[in-house]
């Protein structure tokens, strides 16, 4: 299965989320996407420790490490390409971290409505 291009929000390309940590559904350090990504890893944000809590309280701990799949764990200020549908509940519930609207993917807009990413956006108005 192909990715989707690699198109922001804008239908620009697509810039890098972040390579330290390494993100991204494919660990490319980008918020690609494909058929194979049931979860839309799609939005850049900046983490913050409100939403880790908020998505550990959902069954995602984010911040403990697991060595075993190279996974160091996460910590605020982080970047990292959240599942678009979490990010909305995030959002919903009031604890959704800003988001960076260059680094994420087009597909993002097929679950979370554009003007709302635009109220959380870090790198754009």
């Amino acid at each position: 299965m192909s990715m989707a291009e690699s198109l922001n929000v804008f239908g620009e390309p697509l810039q890098a989320c972040s390579h330290d940590p390494v993100t991204g559904f494919f660990r490319d350090g980008c918020c690609n996407t494909s058929k194979l990504d049931g979860g839309s890893h799609t939005v850049c944000v900046e983490l913050t420790q409100e939403f880790l809590e908020f998505s550990r309280s959902r069954g995602n701990d984010l911040m403990t490490p697991v060595p075993e799949y190279g996974f160091l764990g996460l910590k605020p200020g982080n970047r990292w390409c959240l599942c678009a549908t979490r990010w909305l509940e995030a959002h919903q519930q009031g604890k959704a971290p800003r988001v960076y609207l260059q680094r994420t993917h087009q597909a993002a807009t097929d679950i979370v409505p554009m003007e709302v990413l635009r109220g959380h956006a870090l790198d754009v108005s």
